[in-house]
């Protein structure tokens, strides 16, 4: 059984930076597609970025450029670095694991996939990004 505890989120004015973990315990880890999702007020839970087991990445259009997701397998640890923040990336920020042993970066864009892995996935608490 996988277990994702995120921490590092906060309060940071537009332009800043913030860098939330997710730690994650179980032995599978190393095995993972590991991905950042986040969900803002009234809105639909959205991909952000995804890293699959041999370090391949795919990030959202809103946050290419801006975010970098990175993981510390020695650590058993996911990484959300965001820099250039703006109101519209206020939500609540959770990590997510694939449990299927994806081969391939998560497929953020796909509505079935997210359906999917909301269902069957595991997931962490969340932890609040807020900018202004």
């Amino acid at each position: 059984h996988v277990q994702l505890v995120e921490s590092g989120g906060g309060s940071v004015q537009v332009g800043g930076s913030l860098s939330p973990s997710c730690a994650v315990s179980g032995d599978e880890y190393r095995g993972l597609c590991m991905g950042w999702f986040r969900q803002a007020p009234g809105k639909e839970r959205e991909g952000v970025a995804t890293l699959d087991r041999d370090g391949r990445t795919s990030y959202a259009r809103s946050v290419e450029g801006r975010f970098t997701i990175s993981r510390d397998d020695s650590k058993n640890t996911l990484y959300l670095q965001m820099k250039g923040l703006k109101p519209e990336d206020t939500a609540t920020y959770y990590c997510a694991a694939d449990p299927g042993g994806r081969a391939t970066p998560m497929n953020l864009e796909n509505s079935d996939y997210r359906r999917w892995l909301r269902e069957h996935g595991f997931w962490g608490q969340g932890t609040q990004v807020t900018v202004s």
